[in-house]
């Protein structure tokens, strides 16, 4: 394709958000025309309610849709309160575990604040909403849904899906409720381009497969011009899947991963990541993001950084951001036991006969088991109040606490916890 004139393409192919496109030429058209007077266009990206935070994975999708309102137009959130009943078999081994109808409205209840972090929603012509899938699809008929819709869908082509062939080739099972989801998926575009003009989908590179649909059942069934896009899969420098860590996944709810832990996951990204993840996760100018990632040797902290504020202060606030670095900057450049640090409460009682010291790394969370913790401690990695323990099993009593009641664990340079005695 010849370079986007668009302001949308323009911006997330420099930052390095795009991955396929069914028709970049004439959805770049389509975009242009609100510079010279044209109406806003109208994208989606569909959440599933399968946890009740999103994590650093759904950071990629939610900067899509912040990009293309930032360009003029008008993004829609699109929960899949009815397709978490079925599934996603995309990019899955198995299964999704299936959830009951009040988990499914209670995670969608803690997600959705999320993005208003991100998005500006409201009634103007570029700005958001928040629609749920479950609103069309509880209301289906089954007989009269297949003869409409099902009919377009060769199962042939189904087959050779990426998510159905890997699954197939493994000879993993695939049941015929998670085989419908890429029929539900694509009458959720119909759907919406019927209701609110949408003329694009925009998702993960898992999505490909599912979104393809969408764009063909819409030309079948209403003759529509339709648009699909996806994003690269993120890995990092090491190969390691974006937002997995030791302690499992970076949830964006403050309740699950607090805005100091937040800001740390991303203080400690590889330098060969430092630039490639200011351009996807923060808004800076792209021209000052080639200069923080060419900063070299210790001067490329500084932009770690920049990195660290720029993406907690999106999800948390400027202020958490700000309380987060100088909690690090406390704990690390000048050894203090921070207040800011994350906490977990145990009570005073507890500590009578001291508790000992595996056991409290385990419970604190600073180990997964007291297996882990065991062995965290004979390596050297655990300390107590900035003090290396040598024996796992030594004790650990009430005199350990501060003035305040607090003992301050950590394990390794990076990971620490205060322990408040209640």
């Amino acid at each position: 394709m010849t370079e986007p004139k668009s302001a949308f393409l323009k911006t997330v192919t420099e930052r390095g958000f795009v991955h396929q496109c069914t028709d970049t030429d004439a959805l770049d058209a389509a975009l242009s025309e609100i510079s010279n007077g044209g109406t806003p266009k109208i994208c989606y990206i569909g959440f599933d309610c399968t946890a009740d935070s999103l994590h650093v994975g759904s950071l990629l999708p939610i900067m899509l849709l912040r990009w293309f309102q930032k360009s003029g137009h008008k993004p829609i959130v699109l929960m899949g309160g009815g397709t978490t009943k079925v599934g996603d078999p995309s990019g899955k081994d198995e299964a999704r575990q299936l959830i009951t109808d009040e988990k499914i409205a209670a995670n969608k209840a803690s997600i959705q604040g999320i993005f208003e972090k991100f998005l500006t929603f409201g009634d103007g012509p570029t700005d958001a909403i928040m629609v749920d899938n479950a609103d069309w699809l509880d209301k289906i008929e089954y007989i009269p849904f297949l003869r409409d819709y099902g009919r377009h869908f060769s199962v042939n082509r189904m087959l050779g899906f990426e998510s159905v062939k890997l699954r197939l080739e493994r000879e993993q099972p695939l049941s015929f409720l998670e085989f419908n989801y890429m029929i539900l998926q694509a009458y959720d575009f119909t759907e919406l381009f019927r209701r609110h003009g949408c003329i694009l989908q925009m998702g993960g590179s898992d999505q490909w497969g599912n979104i393809i649909n969408g764009v063909e059942l819409g030309r079948r069934v209403d003759s529509a011009q339709l648009y699909g896009l996806t994003s690269p899969l993120i890995t990092t420098a090491s190969g390691a899947k974006m937002g997995k860590t030791a302690d499992g996944a970076v949830w964006l709810n403050a309740d699950r991963v607090s805005a100091y832990d937040y800001w740390q996951f991303w203080r400690n990204t590889a330098d060969a990541d430092v630039g490639r993840f200011l351009r996807l996760f923060t808004d800076l100018p792209l021209d000052e993001i080639s200069r923080l990632e060419a900063l070299q040797d210790a001067e490329i902290n500084e932009a770690k950084k920049i990195l660290a504020n720029a993406a907690t202060a999106m999800c948390h606030g400027a202020d958490a951001a700000t309380e987060a670095e100088k909690t690090a900057a406390e704990t690390f450049e000048q050894g203090q036991s921070a207040a800011g640090l994350p906490t977990v409460d145990i009570p005073a009682t507890e500590f009578a006969d001291g508790i000992a010291a595996f056991a409290l790394f385990a419970r604190a969370g600073l180990a997964t088991s007291n297996g882990d913790a065991r062995r965290l401690i004979r390596g050297g990695g655990a300390r107590v109040n900035d003090a290396q323990l040598k024996d796992e099993n030594a004790l650990v009593a009430a005199d350990a606490a501060d003035a305040d009641g607090v003992i301050k664990l950590s394990a390794g340079k990076k990971r620490h916890m205060l322990v408040r005695l209640g």
